[in-house]
């Protein structure tokens, strides 16, 4: 799994995604994949003219050897302007009081003007990569992986989104999968209404 926390774990992140909701609202989303002792989450924001602050906090699941998923949502509620950029992230707190801070993510509240699929990172990747797309307005959004054969191996979204920019991580060793994948060229596709766009990414093994 791509673990965003640094060093062998006790609780390994396989994933931290934000996306904006309405301008107003940023909905956080992470997924363990094991966990050992986990007491829970501080969420952490800082904006360019601020510091890190403790903004809420989500209890973890103690002990765990399969999947957990956990969602935070932080409501300005129009106190701020448009174009706001904050970051994000994860202070992993154990039972015993010992702690890990996971990777910070950056979220600019502006509502995109256009759609746009961009460059996954890194790329060269393996196995995790981060793929960044932006809806300008509420529709059905379809993102599918394919291999160079044209085969269908991955569709991690594929539900109406409102406007808003999102990440996803991709995890090439995924369960979802069923297997992990080859080393090779891989193309992902947005489509978004009558928007669609592809692009090449590749993994070495």
């Amino acid at each position: 799994a791509l673990s965003l926390f640094a060093g062998a774990l006790p609780v390994e992140l396989s994933a931290f995604t934000a996306q904006v909701i309405n301008s107003g609202e940023v909905k956080l989303d992470w997924t363990t994949k094991t966990e050992v002792n986990n007491y829970g989450f501080d969420i952490l924001r800082r904006s360019p003219a601020e510091p890190w602050k403790k903004i809420g906090f989500v209890a973890g699941n103690g002990n765990s050897n399969s999947p957990k998923k956990y969602t935070f949502t932080d409501d300005f509620s129009g106190s701020v302007n448009s174009g706001s950029v904050f970051n994000y992230r994860l202070k992993q707190i154990d039972n015993d009081g010992s702690i890990e801070y996971s990777e910070a993510i950056e979220v600019n509240l502006d509502i995109p003007s256009k759609f746009n699929l961009s460059q996954n990172y890194p790329n060269p990747f393996n196995p995790g990569t981060v793929i960044q797309y932006d809806i300008s307005t509420e529709t059905k959004v379809v993102l599918s992986i394919y291999n160079s054969l044209g085969e269908l191996v991955a569709q991690p979204v594929n539900e109406t989104k409102p406007a808003g920019s999102y990440r996803i991580t991709f995890d090439a060793n995924s369960a979802l999968l069923g297997h992990g994948l080859s080393s090779g060229v891989y193309y992902y596709r947005l489509e978004a209404g009558e928007f669609t766009q592809v692009k090449k990414m590749i993994l070495l093994r």
